[in-house]
């Protein structure tokens, strides 16, 4: 709210300015959207509650402070609310600090466009997380291939298969290494302490 005051009166103050926030009533939220589509708003200062379902085609700049701290997903969610129309757009990522300069995630939103790559550079950064609990970053024990080695994974399923044909139960002494790593895999929250 300060923000698009101090935007207002210091800034752009020949431009009207509308200002969108998750704590606004769903109404609220459709009506500043409308004005911003219809051009009564020239500008539009919004939290990251304008991630997803804005489809506005004369909207061609997004300034996104503190670029930083937001995943890859949700930057290219932000880029992807500007040029929807015939305009030419742009996307500024401007992060908090110094430091933040350097940050990878803004190196590969400068480096690509398509929303396949940056998911598996944020694969590649952030790691698959928990597949089957509820951490959503960090690295399992098991390594996963690259989501592009189709062929790769074809032939690590073919012999998957065709292992557990001759051991379903990992039970021989060269499959029990990798039992006991399956095992730990399935069942995570069974460990050393009872």
């Amino acid at each position: 709210v300060e923000e698009q005051a101090r935007l207002q009166k210091e800034i752009f103050p020949e431009l009207k300015i509308g200002l969108l926030h998750g704590r606004m009533r769903p109404a609220d939220k459709e009506d500043v959207m409308a004005r911003f589509r219809d051009g009564e708003y020239q500008v539009l200062v919004s939290t990251s509650v304008v991630e997803v379902g804005v489809d506005v085609p004369n909207a061609t700049v997004m300034l996104i402070e503190g670029a930083h701290r937001f995943g890859l997903a949700q930057l290219h969610q932000f880029r992807g609310r500007v040029g929807r129309g015939e305009a030419k757009s742009y996307c500024l990522l401007i992060p908090g600090n110094e430091e933040a300069v350097d940050n990878e995630r803004l190196q590969a939103m400068e480096a690509s466009n398509d929303g396949f790559v940056l998911a598996e550079r944020d694969l590649e950064q952030r790691g698959p997380g928990d597949f089957l609990g509820t951490r959503q970053s960090g690295y399992a024990e098991l390594k996963m291939a690259k989501l592009t080695d189709v062929k790769l994974i074809e032939k690590a399923r073919r012999e998957a298969i065709a292992l557990f044909e001759i051991d379903p139960d990992l039970s021989q002494p060269e499959h029990e290494l990798l039992g006991e790593a399956l095992e730990r895999f399935w069942n995570p929250h069974q460990g050393d302490i009872s």
